[in-house]
């Protein structure tokens, strides 16, 4: 980007209005015992304590149960490496759901030299997650894994036959996983916060972790400083309607992977029908051409290759397969303990389910299902109501939150982010990237600044800002 491009970018991102929160005084609060990390990161050192330390944060599994059993929440921190310049702590919301923000602050590589300079960057494992009380468990052998898309009651039922067998092996494993809810990590998050001393909050959510501060802000609202909703979920979708949204932004992805393939010669399809060769592609992997990887699992590869978005490796790996060449099995992680409690499956039979199939395949002619029947699938047969239903977002009082997303994101569609900015209304700006991917944060100096100047100077950007694709 030319110099006078980036300050034009700049120019439009900073024309913004002061988020400002009366003050609060901090609650009494347990310590944090900050020591060294343990030696479990390959590839990561372990850092002095005033480089990286980490701590343990002892809480009550069920927080209607204060007093009952308690599980360690995992919590790293980076302290500000300008101490004279350092405006409080940023807390970092870890996606997935599963992903670990121990290991992201660890690694160090999440965030601007501005924000290193001036917060102390903290993270967490989230309860049920890696090193805070993760179930360690595996499927039963003795209950065979279902087909995948399923085609038949009988399907169906063993779907849900085989996720109760593994619920009931995970369960025993680990205290938190019947209350892993994400608000149930509200009050997690709530904790942290008085246990590092801050009167409110400062909190950057990437993917997942944009619901955890989207429901802080809900039920906290006087105790936000600043929230950044980065790759937004939005927790207001009945099945349907996740279903379909979740496929028509894959099939949007997708979409803009073929116009590149169109124009760059940097694709090594350039020239060709990439359709049409995705589409033969498809109809091997149904005739059982690339065993061990089922036709469902070809289907989802977009799912994964799209995010960065890596489009050469796509290309390259459709390529082999045009020439059937076979990739190697994959799965697509998912927590569901987390997951589970906070988006319902209320699918009664395989008619039901096999419409949800037809809303996916019409919202995603090209990629067929899309992240949502994933998901669905794996939450089949868990007891409902679940602890953390969706509904439409009600935040009140002078809680300021800053939206970010790509257009053309192949997880959390752009459709998610204007549903609930509009919930948030006076309470939310929406900064658009125009690009592509999944997490856009440190994409360009554009989107950088505008994160920036929100967490630093509590500066959002002006209505309807967006910054170019790099």
């Amino acid at each position: 980007m030319t110099p006078r491009g980036l300050a034009a970018s700049l120019a439009i991102v900073l024309a913004g209005t002061l988020a400002a929160a009366p003050p609060a005084a901090a609650s009494s609060r347990p310590a944090l015992a900050w020591g060294e990390c343990a030696d479990d990161l390959p590839g990561v050192p372990v850092h002095p304590v005033d480089v990286v330390g980490c701590a343990t944060l002892r809480l009550p599994v069920d927080r209607a149960k204060p007093r009952g059993a308690t599980f360690e929440l995992s919590v790293a921190r980076r302290p500000a490496r300008e101490p004279a310049e350092r405006v409080g702590t940023l807390v970092f919301g870890p996606g997935g759901p599963g992903d670990s923000g121990v290991e992201r602050v660890r690694k160090g590589d999440r965030f601007s030299d501005e924000l290193l300079d001036k917060f102390d960057i903290v993270s967490f494992d989230p309860r049920g997650v890696l090193r805070s009380a993760a179930p360690t468990c595996a499927p039963d052998p003795a209950v065979p894994k279902p087909p995948s898309p399923l085609t038949s009651q009988a399907d169906l039922d063993a779907t849900v036959a085989y996720n109760r067998a593994l619920w009931a092996r995970c369960r025993p494993t680990s205290p938190v996983f019947d209350h892993a809810d994400t608000l149930s990590q509200v009050y997690d998050l709530d904790a942290l916060r008085r246990a590092l001393g801050e009167p409110r909050l400062n909190f950057h959510g990437s993917s997942y972790g944009t619901l955890l501060g989207q429901q802080y802000a809900e039920r906290f609202p006087g105790r936000v400083r600043a929230i950044v909703l980065e790759g937004v979920f939005d927790h207001s979708l009945d099945v349907r309607s996740f279903v379909r949204t979740q496929a028509s932004t894959l099939q949007d992805s997708f979409d803009e992977f073929v116009s590149w393939c169109d124009r760059s010669a940097d694709c090594v399809l350039h020239g060709t029908d990439v359709r049409a060769t995705w589409t033969e592609v498809l109809a091997r992997a149904d005739r059982d051409e690339y065993r061990p990887s089922t036709a469902f699992d070809i289907a989802t590869l977009p799912l994964g290759m799209l995010n960065g978005p890596n489009w050469t490796r796509f290309a390259q790996t459709l390529e082999r397969l045009s020439e059937g060449v076979a990739p190697p099995p994959r799965s697509l992680p998912l927590t569901t303990a987390v997951f589970c409690a906070d988006w319902p499956a209320p699918v009664r039979d395989y008619r039901e389910y096999a419409d949800l199939v037809r809303v996916a395949a019409s919202a995603a002619p090209d990629v067929r299902y899309g992240g949502g029947l994933i998901a669905l699938q794996t939450c089949l047969g868990w007891p409902t109501p679940v602890r953390n239903p969706p509904h439409r977002l009600q935040v009140t009082g002078d809680a300021r939150l800053l939206l970010l997303n790509g257009l053309h994101d192949p997880r959390t569609g752009y459709e998610w982010a204007t549903n609930v900015a509009a919930q948030l209304g006076r309470h939310g700006r929406l900064l658009t990237y125009e690009g592509w991917g999944h997490g856009v944060y440190e994409r360009t100096p554009c989107t950088i600044a505008a994160v920036d100047r929100y967490l630093v100077d509590l500066a959002l950007p002006a209505p309807g800002a967006r910054c170019p694709a790099a």
